[in-house]
């Protein structure tokens, strides 16, 4: 008896393939087959919405091949992905092979097959146990594709008439781009504040020396968070010190006084590890700590679902499928994990029950959460098989969840309170941290879900310096010396654009789209070039502010985030058979079609504003303002139609972005500098302008290695930038790579260089008799 299994791709079908053996043929469909026409509507929206499938330009070989090894088939196993999009692409080809295949067209053999991992044990197991498709999940993907075509196919050539041919919207592409909106208008509006804190050096009866933090002063808290401050309530803060005056009234009070360490503090805290992996803290981490793009990620762990060949094994699929949202782990997978941590680390680092992790409510807990599929392949053993990235990947993974599954780190927090004599109404504080017990942190340093990969962190925070450091073995009640007390002035600085990693984490935290699909959104809108990456953070442009504020006006419960979320619940609905498909199809229709006749009606011509430069045109002399054409921004004369000179913008255009506070003084005045932005760059300025109008570039923090000036950001007339020593024209060192803060391990370079060119991204040393490189991960 001859079986046909039908999966995705040629790489999982070779491994498949070498699983199941020479009674089975195992072919790829290469992806879906069919799908909605490209170059019409295709949905018959007076007959239920009916869809019109057509087969995918390109796939009629496919499906010719697919129909005859079918018609050899006793039994057809379709095996594509195990998701809803899965779901719907094993429904298009039993729809089509059915035509080809042997005996009755509606008799034939044909079943679903699902795994959550390519290995022996569940590929076979699957096989044993066939279902038929789920007619739920294929409802689901289908109404889901008709949404976004009539998003997509109704509302983006509304955008090509009333703003420029090319664009698009799309139901979850379009909340994106807000958010990002939001977050920028949100940064313009904030103000920023000027406070203060003071530390103090102290010494005891033995060393170290430590430095403790003034934390309350004439019974009033420092620094206090105040939810009222902002929004969301989070990150407000209340401020005692606002001025220098202030702050050197405070340290003259605070000077000449006897201090003691009245009171130590000690706990015991338990630190627990962070879940195995599901699709969006994936994102994240790997963008945190790889500077993997999302799409790059997902395009890396498919690789390592679907199989790597391993020398004489062949194909082998080392991790669980990789679109999830379970933190689910299964309990062989568990127990090999817990004889690994005890083999490797010993039995005090397995803990006495294996740890249990919830899964948000809206998970769907068919699938595992990300881990790796054999206990004997650790990233060391199978290391030469993969490329970097993929073992960079595969070792975030392993790590991950090696580590959830490991007995939680043991802290003992410290916390030195110290007072003057006579004045109870001042406190300076000092923390230290001691780890007992490694626990987890000995596989994975920290916890992914706390902020610190993803480099989200408030500016507002006011960490105390002393967290992490080794104090003194000092006893209560005995007095301490004080010795240098320092001022430190600071700025509140506004909410950080997101990153790749807090985008993902923010759709998913508000239950917009499926982590699945973030990858394909992120690439979407920059493609449209509704938002750019600017220092690895997104900004919207101009032309994403303008279709941004037309939907909000016009089509406010499209961009509306708790419109957007219920809608995916509607569909988990349609999964789970709670909902017909077509009834939630209609609900979204009619409010949507109404919203979209009354913009075609009223609705004028609308598109970015000229933006204003100090360019003046080379023909007739008229100043030259940005406009965005259909292919991005560029320069035009202001004397149009009379003259019509245009030209392209060198590289990007540099945005105007919000003054940044920075702690350098002016060298005029005296007055705090800022971080401004014109159209050649970024340079610091001084706050007090126009009286003082003191300016200087921004400096790196790093030595020049011909004359040890500081190296300073400059830029071109063009605008490009490059980097220079500060004594120029003295020192003419200059190069065009940024400089990190790293020496050259191979020769007596000061510091090495961040390049970028087709053949890879790498550090590299300046000295051209060393040649020393380092490759670095590719964004």
């Amino acid at each position: 008896m001859k079986s046909l299994v039908i999966v995705e791709s040629p790489a999982k079908a070779k491994t498949i393939n070498k699983i199941l053996g020479k009674d089975f043929s195992v072919k790829a469909s290469v992806g879906h087959i069919r799908d909605l026409p490209s170059k019409e509507f295709a949905v018959d929206v007076e007959n239920d919405f009916t869809p019109k499938y057509v087969v995918i330009p390109g796939k009629e070989k496919v499906i010719r091949e697919l129909r005859k090894a079918a018609k050899n088939a006793d039994n057809i196993f379709l095996a594509p992905d195990p998701d809803r999009e899965g779901e719907a692409i094993a429904w298009h080809i039993a729809s089509e092979i059915r035509k080809g295949a042997k005996g009755d067209k509606e008799g034939v053999r044909l079943f679903r097959v699902t795994f959550n991992e390519i290995t022996a044990r569940a590929v076979r197991e699957a096989i044993k146990n066939p279902k038929q498709i789920d007619g739920n999940k294929v409802d689901a993907q289908q109404a889901r594709r008709i949404l976004d075509r009539i998003v997509g196919y109704k509302l983006s050539p509304l955008l090509w008439k009333k703003v420029r041919r090319g664009l698009s919207a799309g139901r979850v592409q379009s909340v994106a781009v807000k958010l990002i909106v939001d977050r920028e208008r949100a940064i313009r509006a904030f103000k920023s504040e000027e406070y203060w804190s003071i530390e103090m050096l102290l010494e005891g009866s033995v060393p170290p020396r430590f430095t403790a933090r003034l934390m309350r002063y004439e019974n009033e808290t420092v620094i206090n968070r105040d939810a009222s401050k902002t929004k969301d309530g989070a990150g407000g803060r209340k401020f005692l010190i606002t001025s220098e005056k202030h702050a050197k009234a405070v340290v003259k009070k605070l000077k000449g006084l006897k201090y003691s360490l009245v009171k130590i503090e000690r706990k015991k805290k338990r630190r627990s590890p962070a879940p195995p992996f599901i699709t969006s803290t994936l994102q994240q981490e790997a963008s945190g700590k790889l500077r993997f793009t999302a799409r790059k990620t997902m395009m890396v762990a498919q690789k390592l679902y679907e199989g790597i060949e391993i020398g004489a094994e062949g194909s082998v699929g080392l991790i669980t499928y990789m679109r999830t949202d379970s933190t689910r782990t299964a309990p062989e997978a568990v127990k090999w994990a817990r004889d690994y941590i005890t083999d490797r680390f010993g039995r005090d680092y397995v803990p006495k029950t294996p740890p249990r992790y919830k899964s948000k409510s809206t998970a769907q807990d068919a699938h595992e959460a990300i881990r790796p599929t054999y206990p004997d392949k650790s990233p060391e053993n199978i290391s030469k098989y993969l490329t970097k990235e993929q073992l960079a990947l595969y070792s975030l993974i392993w790590k991950r969840f090696i580590a959830s599954q490991t007995a939680p780190a043991q802290i003992e927090q410290t916390t030195f309170i110290v007072q003057p004599e006579r004045h109870p109404d001042i406190e300076l504080r000092a923390t230290g941290s001691i780890i007992k017990f490694k626990g987890f942190l000995i596989i994975y340093p920290e916890p992914a879900d706390t902020g610190r990969s993803t480099g989200d962190v408030s500016g507002n925070a006011c960490t105390a310096p002393g967290e992490e450091a080794i104090l003194p073995d000092l006893k209560e009640g005995e007095p301490l010396n004080p010795g240098d007390i320092t001022p430190q002035q600071h700025f509140t600085q506004p909410p950080p654009r997101y990153s790749e990693a807090t985008l993902v984490k923010t759709l998913e935290e508000k239950g917009i789209g499926r982590p699945s699909t973030y990858a394909a959104i992120i690439s979407t809108v920059q493609g449209r070039k509704y938002v750019e990456k600017q220092d690895g953070r997104f900004a919207p442009t101009e032309l994403g502010e303008v279709v941004n504020d037309l939907l909000v006006d016009k089509f406010p419960e499209l961009v509306n985030e708790k419109f957007t979320a219920q809608m995916e619940k509607e569909l988990d609905s349609i999964e789970e058979g709670k909902k017909k498909w077509i009834k939630v199809v209609r609900k979204f229709y009619g409010p949507f079609n109404k919203e979209l006749n009354e913009a075609t009606k009223t609705l004028g011509r609308v598109k970015p504003e000229d933006k204003p430069t100090d360019i003046v045109c080379n023909e007739c002399g008229m100043p030259m303002v940005i406009r965005w054409g259909r292919h991005g921004r560029f320069l035009a004369c202001t004397g149009y139609p009379k003259c019509k000179n245009t030209r392209p913008m060198e590289g990007e255009e540099k945005r105007e972005i919000p003054v940044i506070q920075s702690d350098e003084k002016c060298d005029k005045c005296g007055s705090p500098m800022v971080i401004k932005t014109s159209r050649f760059g970024r340079f610091l300025a001084c706050s007090g302008y126009p009286e003082c109008k003191g300016t200087r570039p921004i400096s790196t923090g790093i030595k020049c290695p011909e004359d040890g000036g500081e190296i300073v950001e400059r830029s071109t007339r063009r605008g490009k930038i490059f980097f220079s020593c500060s004594n120029y024209p003295k020192c003419k060192f200059a190069t065009w790579y940024r400089p990190v803060a790293k020496q050259c391990p191979q020769c007596d370079g000061k510091f090495l260089v961040d390049k970028k060119t087709k053949a890879g991204h790498f550090f590299m040393c300046l000295n051209k008799d060393c040649g020393y490189k380092e490759e670095i991960m590719e964004e």
